[in-house]
């Protein structure tokens, strides 16, 4: 376009020319000058255009995607290993589905048990990001034996033993102190913690003889202390509850948490104090995993503080734990 009008200006020039005679040539050579630097404007001014923005798309390649509007590359997905005691299993679940609508390429792998027979697996190497103990002998072994990450222990949430019975069961025990009127007891052995708590509370009552370790008493001696009562040992407090709702045994005792969700199964006989058993405190840390990669290692520490925040101690308190703990 540009040289089509600058033809039609030269044509226009020469014909100027041929009128005027020589008079005209001074005219003629002023608008060849005016095109020229109009053509040499119009070509710098271009080339000025294109080196900023060659510039310009320099500059943003540099800059993150991010910044520039782009979406993120998604969360690399991963696994933890989170051992917890068994009656945390409930709230742990409820903990867990809160932190997945925030991070749902994390997935939490939950191993319940007593705190006594995860203690045992994490020392075998189960790998494990992530130890949630019902006490704090267990977490005081996992720190002496040097798995534990330095600075991660702390103490979550306290408990409370309880003794329970099936609804309308019809028992003459009213609590610890009358345990040898039950035909059946379900007792935790001495290695889970609430089984050692409740040894601990029969000791405070005189029923039991003073002792160093409480765990260290046999089911049979608890037995023989309470009259020869019908004992069944079990492997931890959620298979105690079980043995209560299902009948198999006339009274039990497990800690209030374990209660919630089953408030119209079970009667509650007693709540027992503090001063018998000493505070019921759940320790969590988190455990060297030396399998574990960099993003499983994040996804850990990240799950870990949740735990600690206080989105998590509401949900403890929901299901009947008290976060009051030092």
């Amino acid at each position: 376009m540009k040289k089509r009008i600058l033809a039609v200006l030269l044509t226009g020039m020469v014909t100027v020319g041929l009128v005027v005679g020589c008079s005209s040539e001074p005219a003629a050579t002023e608008v060849q000058n005016e095109v020229a630097t109009e053509t040499q404007t119009e070509a710098a001014t271009a080339e000025q255009s294109e080196t900023q923005t060659e510039a310009a798309t320099a500059e943003q390649s540099e800059v993150p995607a991010e910044e520039q509007g782009e979406v993120p590359t998604e969360a690399e997905a991963t696994d933890i290993q989170v051992f917890i005691a068994a009656s945390l299993n409930t709230v742990m679940t409820e903990i867990a589905e809160k932190y997945n609508e925030m991070h749902p390429e994390v997935n939490i792998i939950f191993n319940a048990d007593s705190s006594g027979t995860l203690l045992t697996q994490i020392q075998e190497g189960y790998e494990c990001d992530i130890f949630f103990s019902a006490a704090q002998s267990q977490m005081n072994t996992l720190e002496e034996d040097g798995l534990m990450v330095e600075g991660t222990r702390a103490n979550v949430v306290n408990n409370q033993v309880v003794v329970l019975t099936l609804k309308d069961s019809g028992t003459t025990v009213t609590g610890l102190e009358t345990l040898k009127n039950a035909e059946s007891i379900a007792l935790a052995g001495g290695s889970v913690p609430v089984g050692r708590y409740t040894r601990q509370a029969l000791i405070s009552l005189g029923i039991l003889p003073e002792t160093e370790e409480a765990a260290a008493i046999t089911t049979e001696e608890v037995s023989q202390a309470l009259g020869g009562v019908e004992i069944s040992e079990q492997d931890n407090v959620s298979k105690v509850l079980i043995a209560v709702t299902e009948g198999s045994c006339e009274v039990g005792t497990t800690y209030y948490s374990d209660t919630y969700g089953y408030e119209e199964q079970v009667d509650i006989l007693e709540q027992v104090s503090y001063d018998l058993t000493g505070n019921v405190i759940y320790p969590v840390a988190q455990v060297i995993n030396s399998e574990a990669d960099e993003v499983q290692a994040a996804a850990a520490a990240d799950f870990y503080a949740f735990i600690l925040s206080e989105e998590a101690r509401t949900i403890f308190e929901n299901y009947y734990f008290d976060t009051n703990v030092e």
